[in-house]
């Protein structure tokens, strides 16, 4: 299985137009890590892993996207495997971005909370990368995926009046991850979050996937060739 999940996120960076997406991926995330005005960790994490989570999850939408085009659905799971440590590797850079960003300046407090707030980067990657590819599994298309993967904050915001609810959303989740005080609630808020768009979204799409006959089709010019 470790075999293919490095294949998985070799195919990462298999094209060109995919190392551009993570190179402006990061290039986002250092340029607000480096230049936002709050200079705390928490200030600083805040913004720059949430934009990062915009791109993130497109990775994860053209990687099961390979599995459509291959209809190799033993490999499935080394696939979601390597999205998942891809987008722990966003986080942590992420946060790398904002420790730096600190070693030039930094407010009163800028350390509070460091160890949850640097899991929580990796946290809000995972997920917003998980949210990727259940919608890729569930939409054959990424660019019909893509826009998908905003449903979750349209959620956040049709459910924004009723505040006990708008804790099932990620966006909520990843501003309590982002300011590193965590209570029992928050992490247990947070679980139930992962179970509804990370578990559950993306059973849902395995078993999508799972049902159908190999596609046709021509590529859409960001898949890697001989993708598995």
């Amino acid at each position: 299985m470790w075999q293919h999940t490095l294949t998985a996120i070799r195919r990462c960076i298999g094209t060109r137009r995919r190392r551009w997406l993570v190179a402006a991926t990061l290039l986002v995330g250092a340029a607000v890590a480096l230049g936002a005005p709050d200079r705390t960790l928490a200030g600083l994490s805040d913004p720059a892993q949430s934009l990062m989570s915009v791109t993130v999850p497109l990775l994860g939408i053209l990687l099961v996207h390979d599995l459509h085009r291959s209809d190799n659905r033993a490999r499935l799971t080394p696939t979601l495997l390597a999205a998942v440590l891809v987008a722990a590797g966003v986080g942590a850079l992420g946060m790398l971005f904002c420790a730096t960003g600190l070693a030039f300046k930094a407010s009163a407090g800028a350390w509070d909370h460091a160890a949850t707030i640097a899991a929580g980067g990796v946290l809000v990657q995972v997920l917003a990368q998980l949210v990727g590819t259940g919608m890729g599994l569930l939409l054959r298309s990424p660019w019909a995926a893509f826009p998908a993967t905003f449903l979750p904050f349209a959620v956040w915001l049709a459910l924004a009046p009723v505040a006990e609810w708008r804790w099932l959303t990620p966006y909520e989740t990843a501003r309590h991850l982002s300011s590193g005080q965590m209570s029992t609630q928050a992490w247990l808020q947070w679980l139930t979050v992962l179970l509804i768009w990370g578990v559950a979204l993306n059973a849902f799409g395995a078993m999508r996937h799972a049902g159908r006959r190999r596609p046709g089709g021509a590529s859409d010019g960001l898949s890697a060739p001989g993708a598995a």
